[in-house]
Order: structure tokens, then sequence, then C-alpha cells
């Protein structure tokens, strides 16, 4: 289980995450859901280690990130919003250094990029350059690379995003197995349909502040009679007018 307790997180004076607290249970698919700039990078690269909160602890499966990172990243495969890495490297020379980093077994790395190449079309493209690849390839890239050493937990940033059709079901496919067989996924998403689709529960988030968590027919019982477009945009506009908070910076979200 992921906890996340009472985290901040400030840049100089600007405030990106205001006090957030949270679980995230093993055997759901979690999803962030927010306009860009209401803090659903900032939460995921705290999860990750790329930052660290300003107030407050992370915890996974009962140890705290800040003391056991090293073990702790082992079990999570991440995908960021900007598929912008390691560009001058072959993808198949990345993903075999992925392998390397998480110690996947070396008679087990080929037969798994196998399973990847079909589920997201690229084994054509293994010997390509990352920097040349279009966006959605890239993206592509960088899912089979999170998921090659197959981590207990998935961590993905607006995973969707460039996707073609094909890859895009593909993906939703391997998050509800995944989740099924008692693991942990988290995503990022500002749409809706997305999230109603494969989330157990949703936490929305506007402006640093969590406005709701939970499954969304709860969300539906909250405000009868309206559609979930209606009811997101409603918190939203109304925390904008209520909540006294900077936006993260513009390389944040």
């Amino acid at each position: 289980m992921i906890s996340i307790k009472n985290v901040t997180k400030k840049y100089g004076d600007k405030l990106a995450l205001n006090d957030i607290s949270l679980d995230i249970k093993d055997g759901e698919i979690f999803g962030l859901i927010g306009h860009n700039g209401a803090g659903k990078s900032t939460t995921i690269k705290s999860l990750v280690s790329i930052i660290d909160p300003t107030i407050g602890e992370i915890w996974i499966d009962e140890k705290e990130l800040s003391k056991n990172r090293n073990e702790i990243k082992k079990m999570i495969g991440y995908v960021s919003d900007s598929p912008d890495m390691f560009l001058k490297m072959q993808a198949l020379e990345f993903w075999r250094f992925i392998a390397d980093i998480y110690e996947v077994p070396e008679n087990e790395v080929d037969s798994r990029l196998e399973f990847l190449y079909s589920e997201f079309d690229m084994k054509k493209n293994a010997n390509g350059i990352i920097e040349d690849f279009s966006h959605g390839m890239r993206q592509k890239t960088f899912l089979i690379a999170a998921l090659l050493p197959n981590p207990r937990i998935w961590i993905l940033d607006e995973p969707m995003t460039g996707l073609d059709p094909q890859s895009a079901y593909n993906l939703k496919e391997l998050m509800k197995k995944h989740a099924q067989e008692g693991n942990t996924v988290l995503f990022s998403t500002h749409v809706l349909e997305v999230a109603e689709q494969l989330c157990d529960r949703i936490g929305i988030l506007s402006k640093g502040k969590l406005l709701f968590v939970g499954t969304m027919d709860e969300l539906r019982g909250i405000h009868p009679g309206r559609s979930l477009e209606e009811i997101y945009l409603g918190m939203v506009n109304s925390a904008e007018n209520t909540i006294d908070i900077v936006n993260e910076p513009e390389n944040e979200k």
C-alpha cells in the first residue's frame, strides 16, 4: 500500500501541494484527476523520488520512502509525462539498460520484450534512436521500459498521451490485469472517460488541494443528477474561487 501523509510541497514561496493525505491500496487502479497545474505530477514525482516533499511523509509497504529509496525504487515502474530522456540511445539499448538496473534475469529479458513488442507494436522500431521517434513512439518506448521489469507498483503520468487506439486499449487491459493480480496502479489523467473506464477509486486535485477521494459511484451519490463532467468542473471551479494557492511552476504539473 502507498500512504501519503500530510505532504506539502513548496517551490520557494509557491505552494504546489497543500497537506495531501491519501492511501492507495494493493489490487486497485487509482486515478489522479485534475487540470494542468493541479498537482498531479508533483504528487507522482514525490512518489518516485524525483523531488522531496517540503513537509510530510510517504510510506510504501510500511517503509518510509526517504529511508528506503533504493529498495522502493526497484518496486516501481514509472512513466513520466514528458518522454524526452535518453534520446541518443537506441530503444533496445535503453530497454536492456533498464533490465540491467532492475536485475531482470537475462533469460527472461527477450521473452518479456517480445510480449511488450506485441502489445505496443514496437519490434520494428527496436533499433531506432529514441530522438528520431514521434511523441507516441517515445511514449511506447518508455512504457515498455517501465513494464519490462514487471514491478509491483506502476506509476504512470498521463500514460495514454500520444498512443494510437490499439496501444491505448492494450495498456488499459494490462493495467486491469496487473491490479487483478494484487498489484497497484496509479496513473494521472485529465480525461474523465478514461478514469471512469479504469479506476477503482479516484482523487480529484485542484491547485494542490485534494478535493475528493472515492469511487465514481460515491462521487455521483454526492452530486445526484449531474454528469461526471458537470460534477468535476463544478468542484474545480468552486475550489479555484476559494483556495488561495499559487499554481506549480510551468515545468511542473
